[in-house]
């Protein structure tokens, strides 16, 4: 396998994780916004506020000019928050070469756009058009982890199976395996919605009810997120893997979790600019839980968890309402 040069855009914990993996098969430069902060990680070799403590590879380049880290990249990974996706993917396309060969493009982030309601991909597809490849890189994955080279599984989705399958092949490693999916809209709604799911799951273990709770709203928000995957036109078996069950469970149960810290939070009474303002990271579900019962309205899906979560953090409703409420809803069969 061949070494390719890869730009990471975004320093944040994932961003700065992924470069850190990668640079080990291949030649990385991670760029951020901040120039303070990436002086300091090339001097320091560690992102001490989103990533203290681990030690950065000395093959790991660092650049704050973003043109700079961009051009002459055979791959293009945005690491953004979404709400900075269309940003960073609009100030690519100048970069692009002059030959027509545009750079393949990944991204990380995950969830709706606030407003438009629109996935990760149809955001790129309007900035970028479809002759740029493009994918997303999505799964069971906690950034600190990742940066110590724990073993982890992700999924690599794209419309082109041939470009899923051949870069899947080039970014895998031994302790970070990378499946082929061509179910783009299956691994970004499973991806954006167990955000919601999680912190739900927070509210139930911050309120003390149990192991048993804690599975059934896993379970039962499997189903939400499975239901809107397929009016999506995703797949079933996605939303089973991967980018659906296995990111589910470990962003309902992961201390690392920030969405499931939300939740904690919300249960202990604290108000949502409070928490947002003591976690210093984004929390994707926030936003994302409007956007999702919007989506899910629009589609004619049942997202009972779900519309209590946005109640709760949009509306609100208390945590131990919005815990009665669902209660308190007629049994079906399942």
């Amino acid at each position: 396998m061949s070494r390719k040069r890869i730009a990471v855009l975004g320093a944040g914990a994932w961003g700065t994780a992924l470069a850190q993996s990668f640079s080990a098969a291949h030649d990385v430069c991670l760029w951020g916004r901040e120039a303070d902060n990436i002086e300091a990680m090339r001097r320091t070799r560690e992102n001490r506020p989103f990533l203290p403590g681990v030690a950065l590879r000395p093959e790991l380049a660092f650049e704050a000019d973003f043109a700079r880290a961009a051009t002459g990249a055979d791959l293009h990974i945005v690491a953004s928050p979404l709400a900075g996706l269309r940003d960073t993917v609009r100030a690519l396309h100048p970069l692009q070469p002059p030959n027509g060969a545009s750079v393949p493009l990944l991204w990380v982030c995950k969830g709706l756009e606030a407003g438009s309601g629109k996935l990760p991909h149809e955001i790129v597809a309007e900035e970028l058009g479809h002759a740029t490849p493009y994918g997303v890189l999505t799964g069971p994955t906690f950034a600190a982890e990742i940066a110590r080279s724990m073993p982890a599984a992700i999924a690599l989705a794209s419309v082109d199976a041939g470009f899923a399958r051949d870069w899947a092949r080039t970014l895998h490693q031994p302790r970070l395996r990378i499946y082929a999916n061509n179910d783009m809209p299956g691994c970004e709604i499973g991806g954006a919605a167990k955000n919601v799911i999680a912190i739900a799951a927070g509210v139930a273990d911050g309120m003390g009810f149990g192991l048993n709770a804690r599975a059934a709203l896993i379970t039962r928000g499997l189903a939400e997120i499975a239901r809107l995957g397929e009016a999506l036109g995703g797949h079933r078996d996605t939303l089973m893997g991967l980018a659906g069950m296995g990111d589910l469970i470990l962003t309902c149960t992961g201390d690392l979790s920030r969405n499931r810290q939300v939740g904690l939070a919300l249960a202990a009474g604290k108000k949502l600019p409070v928490i947002l303002a003591e976690l210093g990271h984004v929390a994707e579900g926030v936003p994302t839980a409007r956007e999702i019962v919007r989506l899910s309205a629009r589609l004619g899906v049942d997202m009972p968890i779900s519309i209590a979560i946005d109640a709760l953090l949009h509306r609100d409703l208390i945590a131990r309402d919005a815990v009665e409420l669902l209660l308190a809803r007629d049994p079906k069969v399942e």
